[in-house]
């Protein structure tokens, strides 16, 4: 088989959710489109995983527990060789917090609403595999 023929399997994503219903939404839309997801419940889980195995880009719960978005982004540019790509959702009605994070450098931050409009079409693109 030519070498050349064989394309790269995507990093992981990872995903920063401690709602297992919707995390398991998005798994499913990633599993559809070839790629894969992981779950971090805590941002020292997210980080670990990081680590251990850097993603192709990072999907961040804005309303998880303990969220420090400039920690978090600092985090997972200590624990990787190369940034991911970061995307956060949160509520619509929660704009400072949205703001923030796109102060602090999230790479696209949305409204929950418009994070679920746009998987199926965009996830690739936020995962670093499209």
């Amino acid at each position: 088989m030519n070498a050349d023929a064989i394309s790269p399997t995507p990093a992981p994503g990872l995903m920063l959710c401690d709602d297992l219903i919707f995390y398991s939404r998005v798994s499913a839309t990633a599993r559809a489109a070839g790629l894969s997801v992981r779950q971090a419940r805590t941002t020292d889980d997210l980080l670990k995983l990081a680590a251990a195995n850097p993603p192709g880009g990072v999907l961040l719960d804005l309303h998880a527990d303990g969220l420090d978005v400039p920690a978090l982004l600092a985090g997972l540019r200590a624990a990787c060789p190369a940034m991911p790509r970061t995307v956060a959702f949160g509520s619509h009605v929660d704009a400072e917090r949205l703001r923030a994070a796109r102060a602090a450098g999230v790479d696209r931050v949305l409204p929950r609403s418009a994070f679920v409009k746009e998987l199926e079409t965009d996830l690739g693109k936020w995962l670093g595999g499209m």
